[in-house]
């Protein structure tokens, strides 16, 4: 993996967890709790659906508009408070103006993706990511879907078609490829 990755956790919010999706979080947590051992970059993204958003209009859907679905799950809201930022969006993707200047400064070339959901938010991240020129990479076992399962697979077999099946790896793949010499510090 690039030296010039960063991690990025999206919308780990209490109300995209549910039965569906909660298995992840402790993966998150290890996943963002050895990313940051080896000194490389954590991002968190916040969803914000804004009233008058197109989810009301063409969903009816009015959830996460305010504390507490919109914080981030308590197991990881000290990892995004010191996280090197969190960007907060009104849409599927990280590539707001915000996020993509922050990208374009840091020089990250690669964005590794975890987070919910696999279909939506992740998937759109990291197409874009994709599209914009960056190496993404979709961790699949830190990665769910707040509406299931199969809907995280079917996410899942679309992110293969848009950016490649060699990138989508898992936790234990991201691991063995951070420094040497951090893996071994992050093992003690």
């Amino acid at each position: 993996m690039d030296t010039n990755a960063a991690l990025v956790v999206i919308d780990l919010q209490n109300g995209f967890v549910n039965h569906h999706s909660r298995h992840i979080v402790p993966a998150v947590l290890d996943l963002v709790t050895r990313w940051t051992r080896t000194g490389r970059p954590v991002i968190f993204t916040r969803y914000f659906n804004h009233p008058g958003s197109p989810y009301e209009r063409f969903f009816q859907w009015s959830r996460l508009q305010e504390p507490p679905e919109t914080d981030i799950v308590p197991e990881l809201a000290g990892q995004a408070a010191s996280a090197y930022a969190t960007i907060d969006k009104a849409g599927y993707t990280l590539f707001t103006p915000q996020a993509t200047e922050l990208i374009r400064q840091a020089g990250w070339t690669d964005l590794v993706f975890c987070g919910v959901a696999t279909e939506s938010c992740v998937l759109k991240s990291a197409a874009d990511a994709f599209e914009h020129g960056y190496a993404p990479r979709i961790v699949t076992d830190a990665c769910a879907s707040d509406a299931g399962p199969d809907v995280h697979d079917a996410g899942l077999v679309v992110a293969r078609r848009l950016i490649g099946p060699r990138q989508l790896v898992t936790i234990d793949h991201v691991i063995r490829e951070l420094p040497a010499a951090c893996s071994v510090a992050v093992l003690e």
